[in-house]
């Protein structure tokens, strides 16, 4: 994930407002957790983790816009199932993430 596109979800986690602070505080760490997952992914499948890195995009965008999709997340899980084991800390980061936008009613 480009340094640019981090700081871009990041700044739509903390402007959103409906969402509480303990859980923006959850997302951040989440993120912080994918970005260099997504990197080590990037270095064998670039495709992959430009996919990866769209659907954590869209799923932020949907997350800070209040809207829910669910098909996103769970396009995301099935996104880095390949991944489960070459990549476990990807797939763990995505999971933990799914499961807190759920949670978020996203």
């Amino acid at each position: 994930m480009k340094d640019e596109q981090f700081e871009k979800i990041r700044s739509a986690v903390e402007s959103a407002d409906h969402i509480p602070a303990d859980k923006k505080a959850e997302l951040l760490r989440l993120l912080s957790r994918l970005k260099p997952a997504i990197a080590k992914v990037s270095q064998t499948h670039q495709e992959h983790a430009e996919q990866i890195v769209r659907l954590v995009e869209a799923s932020a965008h949907e997350m800070t816009h209040g809207q829910k999709k669910p098909d996103a997340i769970r396009e995301l899980g099935q996104s880095v199932e390949k991944f489960e084991s070459s990549h476990p800390d990807l797939v763990a980061a995505v999971m933990e993430y799914s499961v807190l936008l759920s949670a978020l009613g996203i």
